[in-house]
């Protein structure tokens, strides 16, 4: 009986280790967050697939402002958001044309309008992505396209403009397919590092881009 006891006790106390875990939030106001992009096997075009094979998603939280960058074989694509201002810089960088693009708050809200209205459906299926216990949803946009995505609620990010995509979640999206032109891709959460992000990766580059606004490069097919 007592053995019993013992074993019942330590049953209960692992159970009630992983509901606390998975009640535990942490605010996300500072981290590193990695995410490897990987080709869905549905798709068909070898030379997408080769283009951005080993292609990587990185955002730099700090505070309300956000870097995210997108590196392939292309080259590199930032998107600077100052949460204080709204502000958001677009740099574009593959070899030698270099564009920063100057977005005021409504141009950003313009060019992410289509994500909106993104409506998400939650199932009770759940898997661990990068040490963390993820929820399975699937989001709805506006045209009716539909999208998986796996998010945690142990992450909160206080500043959810870098995943426009996603920001109606409750909490952070750590595998989810999204469109990249006309290829689909997965985007999976590979590290998430806590350290302080330097101030520096917030800058401006002060030269080295041409210039232009939002409109000037929806004029020239850059944006």
């Amino acid at each position: 009986m007592k053995q019993t006891t013992i074993l019942l006790t330590a049953i209960f106390s692992l159970f009630a280790a992983g509901q606390l875990r998975a009640q535990v939030q942490r605010k996300l106001t500072e981290a590193t967050i990695s995410y490897d992009i990987v080709i869905n096997t549905s798709n068909n075009n070898p030379q997408a697939a080769d283009l951005l094979d080993g292609a990587t998603s990185i955002i730099y939280l700090k505070g309300s402002s956000s870097r995210s960058e997108m590196i392939s074989s292309l080259g590199t694509q930032a998107t600077i958001i100052d949460g204080k201002t709204g502000n958001v810089v677009l740099l574009k960088d593959y070899g030698e044309k270099r564009y920063m693009i100057r977005m005021t708050p409504d141009n950003w809200k313009q060019s992410i309008k289509k994500y909106d209205s993104v409506t998400f459906a939650y199932f009770k299926e759940y898997k661990m992505v990068a040490g963390y216990n993820c929820q399975k949803a699937v989001g709805r946009l506006m045209d009716s396209t539909t999208f998986t995505v796996y998010f945690t609620k142990e992450l909160l990010p206080v500043n959810k403009d870098f995943q426009y995509l996603n920001k109606n979640l409750p909490g952070l999206a750590m595998e989810y397919e999204a469109a990249m032109g006309k290829t689909s891709v997965t985007y999976r959460v590979s590290n998430i590092n806590f350290n302080p992000v330097p101030k520096s990766k917030m800058d401006i580059p002060q030269s080295g881009y041409r210039v232009m606004t939002y409109e000037e490069s929806k004029g020239a097919g850059i944006n």
